[in-house]
């Protein structure tokens, strides 16, 4: 069985990553596996523990990077984000394209270990825009609203690291494109 491909998709806190995804998630043509993150952050409404994320404490995340279980993490606004490595070889395995939607810090550890994964940056029309969209989530205290939109601002520079860049301006079109864009790497030997 031939072996599926890594496919990393990042970008700003708020850009939406997340509704870009659920476009073309379940489209069986692509054959992708989403690689559930784990964190130490609380739930938000409407989350669901082992489909969002795998809720954890600090000590058993602190665990996992001692026992080098991670394929990549990050700490943002004291809590820790890492993709369990156990669960990423065993969809690659399984022949799964993995997808996972990860922060900028932590698809640039994906690139060092794995050089060859897919990397798709998605970015704001603005950082008005983008700062719009963290608001309008209203699930954060404005101390946490300016660190997302600093740490953002960062990132932005970054986005010349990664293979791709789409602009997220129009969800269906940027959902398009980058499926269009896993579908010619996940054909490609």
């Amino acid at each position: 069985m031939k072996r599926g491909k890594l496919i990393v998709i990042s970008g700003p806190s708020g850009v939406g990553k997340g509704t870009i995804v659920k476009e073309f998630i379940n489209d069986p043509e692509l054959k992708l596996s989403y690689s559930v993150s784990m964190t130490t952050r609380s739930m938000r409404p409407g989350e669901v523990d082992g489909v969002n994320y795998d809720y954890v404490s600090k000590e058993e995340f602190k665990q996992a990077i001692e026992n080098d279980e991670l394929l990549e993490y990050a700490e943002f606004v004291g809590n820790f984000y890492g993709t369990p490595l156990k669960n990423v070889n065993r969809l690659l395995d399984e022949g799964r394209n993995v997808l996972l939607e990860i922060e900028v810090q932590g698809c640039m550890q994906v690139q060092k270990k794995v050089p060859d994964a897919l990397s798709i940056f998605i970015t704001p029309p603005s950082m008005e825009e983008l700062e719009r969209r963290i608001r309008g989530r209203a699930t954060e205290p404005e101390e946490i609203v300016q660190q997302r939109l600093s740490k953002a601002q960062k990132e932005m520079e970054l986005v010349g690291k990664y293979k791709y860049a789409i602009c997220n301006d129009d969800v269906a079109l940027a959902a398009e494109l980058v499926k269009t864009i896993i579908r010619y790497y996940s054909n490609k030997e």
